[in-house]
């Protein structure tokens, strides 16, 4: 439906630096946030597994919430279920989010960049294929963080998060090579963007940190700019669901500070 909301689908709180990129540049448009708080963290999914509960819920989603596109704001996600989401539901326009690496490749002045992502973003065949396709004149490292996504949740509901284990997370980033050291580092899950100023903090020293968000959002509005326009969505709320179904007081709370209302 194009008159629908545009639907942001993630396994916790990251896809929420999607949604803001994403509401700047469609400032008329519904959003519905879906925090799949009952499968997270998706990084220690099967591939198969994670395939299938995302697939499943999509039949809700879709059916309760008549979005005009689903935005899935989640680098694992994206590199497993793309295919199966377009196959089971062609009618509906899916975005995903991949690891920036092509630009990150682009930029880079020493050759050197690192991808810090989840461990399920670093073992997929998807993220080689990026590097081997994009990337393929430059030294990748790919880092697969445990704890980051955790840590990044934990922030963003009590506002407290343990520096000394953002550095631990983080520094298997920064290589130095003959002379040249790491300078571009692609955060490779929404999560990671929230936590951008404490990495920023304990780093050994300076790089370009590429959050994606901005360019998944443009992409977003490239498709909805295709559909057609007749409708004013200005009065709608903008509502966030959780699939556990008992969101706790501080993500209700923090979803109201991104002026969600839960459902």
């Amino acid at each position: 439906m194009s008159d629908g909301p545009v639907l942001v689908f993630d396994s916790g709180i990251g896809g929420l630096s999607v949604l803001r990129e994403a509401r700047v540049l469609m400032p008329g448009r519904r959003f519905v946030y879906v925090a799949d708080d009952a499968g997270f963290p998706y990084g220690r999914w099967e591939e198969a597994a994670l395939n299938d509960r995302i697939v499943a819920l999509f039949a809700d989603l879709i059916g309760r919430h008549k979005p005009a596109l689903a935005l899935i704001a989640c680098n694992t996600a994206s590199t497993i279920v793309m295919p199966a989401l377009r196959k089971a539901y062609p009618d509906l326009p899916f975005v995903g989010t991949v690891p920036a690496v092509k630009p990150a490749a682009e930029r880079t002045r020493s050759g050197l960049v690192s991808v810090l992502a989840t461990p399920g973003t670093v073992k997929r065949q998807y993220t080689r294929d990026l590097i081997r396709d994009y990337a393929d004149k430059v030294h990748v490292r790919l880092v697969g963080s445990e704890n980051l996504a955790s840590l990044a949740e934990t922030y963003m509901r009590s506002g407290f998060v343990d520096e000394a284990a953002v550095k631990a997370e983080i520094e298997p980033c920064f290589v130095s090579h003959e002379g040249r050291q790491t300078d571009i580092v692609v955060l490779a899950c929404t999560h990671f963007p929230f936590l951008v100023n404490r990495m920023r903090k304990m780093a050994p020293w300076p790089v370009d940190w590429i959050d994606p968000a901005e360019a998944i959002a443009r992409r977003a509005l490239a498709i909805v700019d295709t559909l057609p326009k007749n409708a004013d969505f200005s009065d709608g709320r903008d509502l966030a669901t959780f699939t556990s179904g008992n969101p706790d007081l501080a993500q209700r709370r923090l979803m109201h500070g991104f002026g969600l209302t839960v459902d």
